[in-house]
This record gives C-alpha cells, structure tokens and sequence, in this order.
C-alpha cells in the first residue's frame, strides 16, 4: 500500500519575482533611457528603488504592456 506524501516533501511553486535594469526594459520596449525614466516618473511602468538603482518587476513590465495594448484596442 503506499502512503500518502509526508507534509513536508509537498512544496508550492512559487514564481521567482524577476526584477530588470533599466537598460533591459529599453532593449525590451526598444525605447530610449529618457522614454523608459518619463513611464516610471509618471507612474506608468511600476519599479523599486535598491540603493541608487531602479528596478522594474517583470510583473510590472507585462502588466504595463497589458494596459497599453487595452487602450489602443479601445
């Protein structure tokens, strides 16, 4: 007979939060570094600050590229 799985071996897959540089989410929306600094500054494309450094959640960014993509087709 076999038994069930102990607790323990029983894990959630928790996606990792995948955080970009600036310069990638340029390459990524092929927009110059002003462009991608004037969506974070008006709170258009979400981001946290580490020390001196912005970075964007691969969250964010899709999300970002999701409301865009709902306005156009409006």
């Amino acid at each position: 007979m076999i038994s069930p799985l102990p607790t323990v071996l029983r894990t959630e897959v928790v996606p990792a939060l995948e955080l970009l540089a600036v310069p990638q989410v340029m390459a990524r929306l092929q927009l110059g570094r002003s462009a991608v600094y004037d969506l974070l500054r008006s709170g258009q494309l979400a981001s946290i600050t580490l020390g001196r450094a912005r970075r964007i959640p691969t969250r964010a960014l899709t999300e970002f590229i999701r409301t865009r993509l709902e306005q156009e087709a409006a």
